[in-house]
């Protein structure tokens, strides 16, 4: 966010100003300007000083830029369908499910984008991984991403859930051990789930894959896991390494595989190096006079306060599906 507290608003008629419309939308002020030099989702007014000012109708038309992202909709698709309700005045009654409404076809399992998970929902996941009634866990999980999508799901349900287990288990000692692991497993099982695997098409050319890995002493593989999910249903190729990957197999894949990106997770500043993020940053291939570096993407808690020149550090995954749509070339 853009660390200023919210005084009171502005008049209506003067809009909103990009931190404002920021926190009411839930995303970083960075994804709003990312948004608008790319998509052309910006306001349409500028107040003195060419301070950004959003509209009613631009508030309108970031809702639903926000609503179809997080249902698994490719921004550049996202953008276009929210500039066309907006110009109308509003979404039609099946717009995300309309391909002709809006040129676009939702990715499988996106699920509805109408109204977000209730606490209900949440509550009873958690009271049945409580119960450790494995069963019940994965039938909610599998009715969340029916319902709301994959990624929803991901930021409304799993990761709350996670942590008001994780809270409970650090005010109760090593009672609630096994519950943040059942509970864990059974996410990691769904998100694999939804992860289409990487296909060419016969006789096209194979295209350069994002790699994702933890960094060396990093176990937490499943944010990792909802970005692989998220980039396959995107049409993204992927390479998922998972937890603690050496520093020298990771530079070895690299260059190897010659991916577009390097997704490098650190969920504790402890584990964050940015030695090895500028090392893969560096790491080349491909024949002489023509040699490639991947852009590396720093990713996880453990990043906060640290950047390399020329690397991204999304805030959000929204942001990172954003970011990485754009690396790989797959905006229309």
């Amino acid at each position: 966010m853009d660390g200023k507290r919210a005084g009171p608003g502005p008049p209506a008629e003067a809009g909103l100003t990009t931190g404002a419309l920021a926190r009411r939308l839930g995303v970083s002020p960075t994804t709003l300007r990312s948004w608008e030099r790319r998509y052309g989702i910006g306001p349409a007014e500028r107040a003195a000083g060419r301070h950004r000012r959003w509209a009613p109708r631009d508030v309108v038309m970031l809702e639903t830029m926000c609503r179809l992202t997080s249902a698994g909709v490719a921004p550049a698709e996202a953008a276009r369908a929210a500039r066309s309700e907006a110009s109308r005045g509003g979404p039609p009654p099946t717009a995300v499910h309309d391909e002709t409404a809006t040129g676009m076809r939702p990715p499988a399992h996106a699920g509805a984008a109408g109204p977000p998970p209730s606490g209900d929902v949440r509550r009873g996941l958690a009271r049945a991984a409580v119960r450790l009634d494995a069963p019940a866990v994965e039938e909610q999980l599998a009715a969340a991403v029916s319902e709301h999508g994959l990624l929803r799901t991901w930021q409304e349900v799993m990761v709350p859930t996670l942590h008001a287990v994780g809270r409970k288990w650090a005010s109760a000692g090593d009672r609630y051990v096994e519950v943040e692991h059942l509970l864990s497993w059974h996410i990691s099982t769904t998100l694999r789930r939804h992860t289409r695997p990487s296909l060419a098409a016969p006789g096209a050319a194979t295209p350069r894959p994002v790699l994702l890995a933890c960094v060396p002493g990093e176990q937490h593989t499943l944010p990792l896991e909802a970005l692989n999910a998220g980039l396959s249903q995107l049409g993204i190729a992927t390479r998922m390494f998972g937890a603690a990957v050496p520093a020298e197999a990771l530079a070895a894949a690299v260059g190897r595989l010659g991916p577009a990106a390097v997704v490098l997770w650190a969920q504790a500043r402890s584990t964050a190096s940015l030695p090895l993020a500028q090392h893969i940053a560096a790491t080349e291939w491909g024949v002489k006079g023509a040699r490639s570096q991947p852009l590396v993407v720093l990713g996880g808690p453990g990043w906060a306060g640290r950047s390399g020149r020329g690397m991204l550090r999304p805030t959000s995954l929204p942001e990172a599906l954003d970011s990485l749509t754009v690396v790989c070339g797959r905006p229309g």
